[in-house]
């Protein structure tokens, strides 16, 4: 790990002046971090507030980079009014990335700087639509190109300090509407109250899949057994009813990164 740290330094270093696409997660913090350390006020970490951006995540990236002094800006960004984003199409994050990485190369067309983003080695294999934006804008992942993976960078963020090391994998909220249902704002806060709820209760890893007047809750499989206990799953069924939501499921299978992509490979081609 100690060659591919040195030669992310070497890569940053190269770039000369940076814009970070920094949404408070594992990765973009890393890099974040790296980035200031390695440039200074040459490295700009963004943050892209928005309704599919879940408050907690950024309360995080705030706290993160007052703590450890990065310069920092939070910009306003609105892919929910973009009407190929809201129709929720599998190539969603397409549109969401296109609106993003249009602020961002903006910001750094007037500081001569270049846009990188927190693309690790371990992304190469996913379905990741907004990668193609990406190529577009020519957005750098400077992780990905050292060969820097997940359980690395979270090893070097707890060698660093940084709390996100240990934090689970994260998605915009709109990542819990199945494909060609609309995204709205009323149907994001609804996830996100419910989100809440499920970690008022003390669950780590979990997401709230919105189907229309379903909940359908993916818990971690550890905490799985805990989740159905009684007393547990009567307050999880009572807050989310009060949410809105007329019936709440829990999903036997537990917690998958992207399970609402195991819908694309049912759809007739």
């Amino acid at each position: 790990m100690i060659e591919k740290t040195h030669a992310l330094k070497e890569t940053l270093s190269s770039l000369g002046s940076v814009i970070v696409a920094y949404s408070g997660g594992v990765d973009s913090a890393y890099l974040a971090y790296v980035a200031n350390d390695t440039l200074g006020k040459q490295a700009l970490a963004v943050t892209a507030d928005s309704p599919s951006y879940p408050e907690h995540h950024r309360r995080m990236a705030v706290q993160i980079a007052e703590q450890f002094g990065f310069h920092h800006e939070i910009i306003r960004t609105s892919e929910l009014e973009r009407p190929e984003y809201r129709a929720n199409p599998a190539n969603r994050c397409y549109y969401c990335k296109h609106e993003l990485y249009t602020h961002l190369t903006r910001i750094a067309a007037g500081r001569q700087a270049v846009v990188v983003d927190g693309n690790n080695a371990d992304d190469r294999g996913d379905y990741r639509p907004g990668r193609q934006a990406a190529r577009e804008f020519g957005v750098r992942s400077p992780l990905d190109e050292v060969s820097l993976g997940k359980e690395e960078i979270r090893e070097l963020s707890r060698r660093a300090g940084l709390p996100t090391w240990n934090e689970p994998a994260s998605a915009c909220l709109s990542s819990r509407i199945p494909y060609h249902t609309e995204v709205t704002d009323e149907k994001l806060r609804m996830i996100e109250s419910a989100e809440q709820v499920l970690r008022s209760l003390g669950f780590r890893v979990c997401r709230v899949r919105h189907h229309d007047e379903l909940a359908r809750i993916e818990i971690g499989r550890d905490e799985l057994p805990r989740a159905l206990e009684m007393e547990v799953s009567a307050a999880v069924v009572r807050e989310l009813k009060a949410i809105g939501y007329r019936y709440v499921t829990i999903d036997l299978q537990g917690y998958r990164s992207g399970s609402l992509n195991e819908a694309l490979l049912l759809r007739p081609r």
